[in-house]
């Protein structure tokens, strides 16, 4: 993150009622109607604060119909970890390791399981033009994914097309399919379905949205999965995400 846009970042969180609406989001995306149930102001100052925070993209805002949906987006917040904290730790092997162990633990009997539903939805600017962006996402994945179903002899492809796979070779016929493509529209988005790493009757869909502005390009995730889920599943997936967008972004302006 440029100076600029750690600036404007901290002076959005220094209003406490903008602090309390991503308090409130944390728990799951909300209308703006019912954010402005918790606060004794006008609507119109709601929207107000709900839009300081989506120009720092600590919200993304999704419309269903005439009702607007406000997520939490922790990217920016992730980026800010990263630039003074991580350094100092071993690692950021933490949000790895619990998905690495849902990965490896995924069909266990003592998985607790109920019908629910998950949509997760997360976004990233990347100082770099729309069509490198888009070359790293697809034929650069073997280098920034981590996430991996065997440690050694693993190699990750992706295909570019209606029908493709995104998966991990081993070698000699072997692998894992991490997700088939049924939407591809070069440079601007590409859908897929793939369980992630969870196990049994799932039903999970995830799409990477590009767009252009300038010499950058925002990445924008989304990632719904609904059917017999893990209650900690969602937490492991949403932190996997920001990872791995984290270390796309780097890996695309390390190589610009």
């Amino acid at each position: 993150m440029i100076n600029e846009e750690v600036t404007h970042l901290f002076k959005a969180l220094s209003h406490p009622t903008r602090v309390d609406i991503l308090d409130l989001l944390t728990k799951g995306p909300l209308s703006t109607g019912e954010l402005s149930e918790h606060f004794d102001v006008s609507r119109y100052a709601v929207m107000k604060h709900l839009k300081v925070l989506d120009d720092v993209h600590l919200i993304i805002v999704r419309r269903q119909g005439r009702i607007r949906l406000n997520y939490l987006n922790i990217i920016p917040l992730q980026e800010v970890y990263n630039r003074w904290v991580s350094k100092y730790e071993s690692t950021l092997s933490i949000s790895l390791t619990k998905l690495k162990a849902k990965l490896e633990n995924g069909g266990s009997n003592h998985m607790k399981t109920e019908i629910s539903s998950f949509q997760i939805e997360q976004q990233i600017e990347i100082n770099a033009p729309l069509k490198d962006v888009s070359h790293s996402l697809i034929y650069d994945i073997n280098d920034w994914w981590e996430f991996r179903f065997e440690e050694e002899n693993s190699h990750i492809t992706f295909d570019p097309k209606v029908g493709g796979f995104f998966m991990e070779n081993w070698g000699n016929g072997q692998g894992a399919i991490w997700g088939t493509v049924l939407y591809y529209k070069e440079h601007v988005e590409i859908r897929l379905q793939g369980l992630l790493g969870m196990q049994g009757a799932v039903n999970s869909h995830y799409s990477y949205r590009l767009e252009s502005h300038g010499e950058a390009t925002t990445v924008k995730l989304s990632h719904s999965a609904v059917g017999l889920l893990d209650p900690k599943w969602e937490e492991s997936h949403s932190n996997g995400w920001t990872l791995l967008l984290n270390k796309l972004k780097v890996y695309v302006e390390e190589n610009e």
